[in-house]
C-alpha cells in the first residue's frame, strides 16, 4: 500500500484531469448499465401483443422516492420501440464520447506522473557517487530507468482508465441487479469472494515473479552492453559462441519467468468463468419457478440475466487489472531503491561558491578506503602540497592509488579521514557545482558523445560562440584534423568518438578542458595509449592547456613529466619520493628504478 501511495503521490499536479476523467467514466458506466434497463420494456412492452399504454419507467423501484422514465430522457414522444431505440443509440454515443475523453484526460495524467518519475530517477542517479556506479552496472541501471519505469507506465495510464471505466460499469450493474431482485442478487454475488480472495493471493505471487522478470530483464540488458560496447574485444577473442550462450542463457531464464507469469495471470480468468457458469446455471432454474408462479415477468429476468453477464467482463477486468497493478508495484521496488539511495558526496547547507585558487591545494592527513571493500586498498595520514600554478606529477607503480588521491580534490570521492583543502577551505565546504567548475579534466579513457565535434568540445556549456569552439580546437591543436572531416565540426563522431582515432579523440578532450578555462587540471594518463606521433601533437596540445594553471598529472610515461615542477612518487597508498625530475633520479630510489626499466625496455622492444 506504500508503495502504491508513493506512486500516486506523483499524480497530484494532475488531480484535475484525474477528477474529470473520474465523473466522463462515471458517465461512461452509467451509460452502459441503461442496457439491462432498456432490456426489460421491449419483452414487457415492445414484444408482447395489446401491452398496457402509458410511460415507461426505467427503474423497477423508484430511486431515493423518485421514478425515472424513459420519456424524460428521449426528446421526443414516440411509440415505445422507437423511444427505447432512440436511448439505446444515446446510451452507445454518450459511453462513446465519455469513454474517449475520459481515456484521455487519465491516460495524460499517467503518462504526465510516470515521465515526473523517470526522470526523478535518472536525476537520482545522476548525483550519485562513484561507488554507487562500481555497485550498479550499466545495464541494470537502464532496464530500471527504462523497462522497470514502463512495467509501472502501463499501470498508471492504460490500466488506471481501463480501472475507472469497469469499476463504474460494475458499479452501476449492481445497482440494477440489486433494484430488480436483492435477495437474488444477494446470492449471485456469494461466489465473488470465493472467487476474488485466491485471486489477491495469485496478485502477490505475480508481484515476485514480475520482480523475478525485471531481473531477468537487467541480465540480459547487462549481456547487451557489455557485448556491443566490447564487440572488438569479442572479436578478437573469437569469443561470439561465448557471448551467444550466455546471452541464450539469460533468454531463457527469461523465458522461464514469462512463463510463469502468464500462468499464474490467466488462471483467474478460468475460474472466473466457472463460478459464473454455476451461477447462470442456478439462476435459470430459479428463474423458471419465479416465471411460472408469476413473480418474475420475461422482462424483469431478461433484464437481470443481462446485467449479470455485463457484471461478469468489469469483473474479469478488475482482476486483471489488479494482477497488473501487482506487475507494476513489483517493478516500481527496484526504482524506489534508487530513489531512497542515499547520495554519499552532498552539498553543506548554504556552501558558498568557489570562485578560483590563490594559494594551494593541501592533502592534510588524508585517508581513504573504497566503501565496497574495507578490506582492499587504502591509504592514510597523506599530506602533500600543489601550490597555485605548479605542476606536479604523481608517478609510481599500478596500484599505488594515484588517480584515487586525485580524484578527492572534484570530490568524485570523499575522504574517510582527513581533509583535502583549497586556499585553507576543506573541498566538502564549497558547493560541488563550484568546486567541479573550477576543475579541467583530461582522463586516459576519452568520452566523447555520439554528437558533432562541435557539441562534444562545448559539452557543458551552453550558447557558446563558433569562434570560442575553433579556438579551442586550434590551441589544442584539432582544427585541421576536425576540417578535414565530411561535415567539419557538424560532424558527428559517433559512440565514443568512434570515428576518430585516439589521438584525434584525446586532442578533442583537451580542447573541451581549454574552452572550460577552469584553473585547476587534472590529467590522468592522458598520452598513455598513443603512439609517438600522436603524443607529440597531445604533448603540445597538453603544454598549450598547462599555461597558467595548477595541475595534477598522473602518468606512467616518465618522459612526459620531465619539466614538472615537482614529482611525488606513489607506492600502496604511501608517498615514497618526492623531488624534481633530475633530484629524483640523484637520489637511485623508485623512481631512477622505474625510469631505468621503462627506457631498458624500450630499448629491448627496438633491439628485438
Amino acid at each position: 500500500m506504500t508503495q502504491l501511495l508513493r506512486l500516486m503521490s506523483y499524480g497530484r499536479k494532475y488531480w484535475p484531469q484525474i477528477l474529470i476523467s473520474v465523473v466522463l467514466m462515471a458517465l461512461a458506466g452509467a451509460a452502459q448499465s441503461t442496457v439491462p434497463l432498456l432490456i426489460q420494456p421491449v419483452f414487457d412492452r415492445v414484444l408482447v401483443p395489446n401491452a398496457p399504454e402509458g410511460r415507461i419507467p426505467l427503474l423497477p423501484h423508484p430511486f431515493l422516492g423518485h421514478q425515472f422514465y424513459l420519456d424524460s430522457f428521449v426528446p421526443f414522444r414516440g411509440s415505445a420501440w422507437t423511444m427505447i431505440a432512440t436511448a439505446l443509440l444515446l446510451a452507445f454515443f454518450t459511453k462513446g464520447v465519455c469513454d474517449y475523453l475520459g481515456n484521455y484526460l487519465v491516460s495524460y495524467a499517467g503518462f504526465a506522473s510516470v515521465t515526473r518519475l523517470r526522470n526523478a530517477v535518472f536525476d537520482k542517479v545522476l548525483k550519485q557517487g562513484a561507488e554507487f556506479f562500481e555497485a550498479h552496472s550499466t545495464g541494470q541501471l537502464m532496464s530500471s530507468i527504462m523497462n522497470d519505469v514502463d512495467k509501472v507506465q502501463v499501470a498508471t495510464s492504460q490500466i488506471l482508465a481501463d480501472l475507472l471505466r469497469q469499476f463504474f460499469s460494475a458499479a452501476f450493474l449492481l445497482y440494477v441487479l440489486f433494484s430488480n431482485d436483492p435477495w437474488l442478487a444477494l446470492i449471485c454475488l456469494v461466489v465473488v469472494p470465493a472467487v476474488m480472495l485466491p485471486t489477491m493471493r495469485m496478485g502477490r505471487r505475480i508481484r515476485r515473479t514480475s520482480r523475478s522478470t525485471q531481473e531477468r530483464q537487467a541480465e540480459i540488458n547487462q549481456i547487451l552492453q557489455e557485448t556491443l560496447s566490447g564487440h572488438m574485444v569479442v572479436k578478437a577473442f573469437t569469443a561470439e559462441n561465448y557471448e551467444s550462450r550466455r546471452f541464450r542463457e539469460a533468454s531463457h531464464r527469461l523465458f522461464k519467468t514469462n512463463v510463469r507469469y502468464v500462468l499464474q495471470q490467466g488462471l483467474s480468468s478460468p475460474v472466473i468463468d466457472f463460478c459464473a457458469a454455476l451461477t447462470i446455471v442456478a439462476l435459470l432454474h430459479y428463474a423458471r419457478l419465479q416465471i411460472k408462479g408469476g413473480a418474475f415477468t420475461a422482462g424483469t429476468f431478461t433484464s437481470f440475466l443481462t446485467a449479470l453477464l455485463m457484471l461478469l467482463e468489469p469483473l474479469k477486468r478488475l482482476v486483471g487489472i489488479y494482477n497488473i497493478f501487482q506487475q507494476a508495484l513489483g517493478a516500481s521496488q527496484k526504482v524506489f531503491e534508487y530513489l531512497d539511495h542515499q547520495e554519499t558526496v552532498v552539498d553543506e547547507a548554504s556552501a558558498p561558491q568557489l570562485s578560483g585558487i590563490q594559494k594551494h591545494i593541501v592533502f592534510e592527513n588524508a585517508g581513504f578506503h573504497y566503501p565496497g571493500s574495507p578490506d582492499g586498498f587504502r591509504f592514510q595520514g597523506l599530506n602533500l602540497e600543489v601550490k597555485a600554478g605548479e605542476v606536479v606529477a604523481l608517478v609510481g607503480p599500478s596500484g599505488g592509488g594515484k588517480t584515487t588521491i586525485a580524484n578527492l580534490v572534484p570530490r568524485f570521492y570523499d575522504p574517510t579521514e582527513g581533509s583535502v583543502q583549497i586556499d585553507g577551505r576543506d573541498v566538502r565546504s564549497f558547493s560541488l557545482a563550484s568546486l567541479r567548475g573550477q576543475i579541467g579534466l583530461v582522463a586516459q579513457d576519452t568520452f566523447l558523445f555520439n554528437d558533432t565535434v562541435a557539441n562534444n568540445i562545448a559539452y557543458g556549456r551552453q550558447g557558446v560562440a563558433p569562434g570560442a569552439i575553433q579556438a579551442a580546437a586550434e590551441t589544442a591543436l584539432a582544427h585541421e584534423f576536425i576540417m578535414r572531416l565530411p561535415e567539419g565540426y557538424e560532424t558527428v563522431i559517433g559512440d565514443r568518438g568512434v570515428k576518430l582515432s585516439g589521438g584525434q579523440r584525446q586532442r578533442l578532450s583537451i580542447a573541451r578542458a581549454l574552452l572550460k578555462n577552469a584553473p585547476i587540471l587534472i590529467l590522468d594518463e592522458a598520452t598513455s595509449h598513443l603512439d609517438t606521433e600522436s603524443e607529440m601533437l597531445v604533448q603540445k596540445a597538453l603544454a598549450n592547456l598547462m599555461e597558467h594553471r595548477t595541475v595534477i598529472v598522473i602518468a606512467h610515461r616518465l618522459s612526459t613529466i620531465r619539466r614538472a615542477d615537482k614529482i611525488v612518487v606513489f607506492e600502496k597508498g604511501q608517498i615514497r619520493e618526492t623531488g624534481t625530475h633530475e633530484e629524483l633520479i640523484s637520489q637511485g630510489g623508485i623512481y631512477q628504478r622505474l625510469h631505468e626499466l621503462q627506457f631498458e625496455d624500450a630499448g629491448t622492444v627496438i633491439n628485438q
